[in-house]
């Protein structure tokens, strides 16, 4: 303990915490980006899973297989692939980018199924009076289908969200500047571990709990207007 607090003045230098919050911001937009764009061809993804025909069939199939096969590989595995499939292509991108492209397709695997749970929540007989009134497949997702499932999809996009907070420290091995890294800078420094990992566990819970109780506020409010009496 002596030895912590006497580091204690030089950790908390400008430069240090500069680097430190700095890894935070990094931490922070590589989880709303991938989790932004992973929503977005997730529900993409989710709604081409719901066209019928022959014409759609070999997209199904494709969206189907990537669901399956991207929510089973670890996500270190994904950063890997990429980062690799990326130098094979000869793509000259940044590390942070490829963690975002692996976070969007970690997120739209595991989004999609999401979405596709709020959409079979709603009951079958609304859409078999939607096909009765001779709506499109459009019509009765935007008007019926998505006004009501998306009470379901909210909560646990929000608790998604959350894990893939904590889960963002895998971008750390493919030298990301994020919170765990700067933990890893700041022990090589020389400083305690309790001071490097010290401050990441501060900046995380710092990062999560808000946006925890946010989500707790609109599972509860949400579910409660599913259920209220009229």
């Amino acid at each position: 303990m002596h030895s912590i607090f006497g580091q204690l003045p030089r950790f908390l230098s400008y430069y240090n915490l500069e680097f430190i919050l700095q890894a935070a911001l990094t931490t922070l937009l590589l989880s709303i980006s991938g989790c932004v764009f992973g929503f977005i061809f997730g529900f993409g993804i989710a709604v081409l899973r719901e066209t019928t025909g022959p014409l759609w069939l070999p997209l199904r199939a494709a969206a189907v297989l990537f669901v399956e096969i991207f929510r089973r590989i670890p996500f270190l595995v994904t950063l890997f692939l990429v980062f690799y499939a990326c130098q094979a292509l000869n793509l000259d991108i940044s590390v942070f980018a490829v963690a975002v492209a692996s976070t969007c397709i970690i997120g739209a695997a595991f989004l999609s199924e999401v979405v596709r749970t709020g959409f079979d929540a709603i009951p079958s007989q609304e859409r078999e009076a939607a096909a009765a009134m001779n709506f499109t497949l459009a019509q009765t997702l935007f008007l019926i289908v998505i006004p009501q499932a998306w009470r379901v999809i909210l909560p646990p996009t929000f608790a998604f969200f959350l894990s893939f907070i904590k889960d963002s420290a895998l971008a750390s091995q493919l030298g990301v500047v994020e919170l765990t890294y700067s933990a890893k800078v700041m022990n090589n420094k020389g400083f305690s571990p309790v001071l490097g990992f010290g401050a990441a566990l501060i900046l995380y819970f710092a990062i999560s709990y808000p946006l925890a109780r946010f989500g707790l506020y609109l599972e509860q409010r949400l579910g409660f207007s599913r259920y209220r009496k009229p």
